[in-house]
Formats: C-alpha cells, structure tokens, sequence
C-alpha cells in the first residue's frame, strides 16, 4: 500500500482520518495527517510536512506516498509541492470524502491507478442530488374557490 499523507486547513486533514477510521481503521493507523493552524509559517508548515511525509514514505515497501490537499495554490500545497518529487510522491488537491474513501479501498494498487481511482472518486463523490418535500410537511389545503380564498361559514 502507498504511503497516504493527508495536510490541509485547519481541522480538515484530521476529520477526513475520522472519516475515514468508519470504513477503513486498519488503515488509519498507517496515515498521517497534518491539520495546518493559521498561526504557522510557511517554512513551520512544511518542515512539519517533510517530517510526516517521510513516515509516509517508510509504511509503503516501494517507498511511494500519495499525498491529499485541500486547495490549489494554498500553503498545505504549495509546502507539499516543494517535497514531492513528482515520481515517488505525488500530490492531488480538492481532497474530499469519496476521493479518500476511494483511495483507501483501492491503496494496494500502483501509485498511478491510486491517483486515477482517487481522483474519479473525488469528482463522481459531487453532484446536485434531487431533493423533495419532507413527508411530514402538511400542504396548504385544497379549495375549489376560484379567488383562492378561505371563506369561513
């Protein structure tokens, strides 16, 4: 199995491991997460990153690590774009619940059919669903009165 490394916004990385411990939790203890606090720099941030992505790196036998971030061109990012070297490690952002759920019931496969699975997963996860009234929700009553109004007799 790749090395999963999940780093985003602030509370983020850590509630898509919770997510993720309802399905997969003997894959939970194998990710590493890293929840980035407005208060730290961008040089804090990734020296964090480069500790945890090197743990990452050491759970997968063919030293292969998939690295998940929340937003393109933001400091979790941008920090892991500095660390992955693009052949080893490679980063997919607008990380989400189906695109990690995906990558988790998938991880045994090649770093690059992860990426395609977890990247599929992540898009098909979005959709408008179609929504209707609440069964318990009472409707105004009928009337054939013409101008619509209640009359009381």
């Amino acid at each position: 199995m790749a090395g999963l490394f999940i780093i985003a916004h602030a509370p983020l990385a850590s509630a898509l491991k919770l997510a993720a411990q309802h399905c997969f939790p003997e894959a939970t203890e194998r990710m590493q997460v890293l929840d980035v606090q407005p208060n730290l720099s961008a040089d804090e941030v990734e020296a964090q990153a480069r500790l945890l992505l090197e743990r990452a790196l050491e759970g997968d036998e063919r030293g292969e690590a998939l690295v998940l971030t929340d937003v393109f061109g933001a400091t979790p990012c941008n920090c892991v774009q500095r660390l992955a070297d693009g052949v080893h490690v490679k980063v997919v952002t607008g990380a989400n619940v189906p695109m990690l759920w995906r990558a988790l019931n998938y991880a045994g496969e090649p770093l690059e059919t992860l990426i395609t699975r977890a990247v599929a997963g992540g898009t098909q996860g979005v959709m408008q669903i179609a929504t209707s009234r609440p069964h318990n929700q009472v409707s105004q009553p009928t009337s054939h009165d013409q101008d619509h109004r209640h009359h009381q007799q």
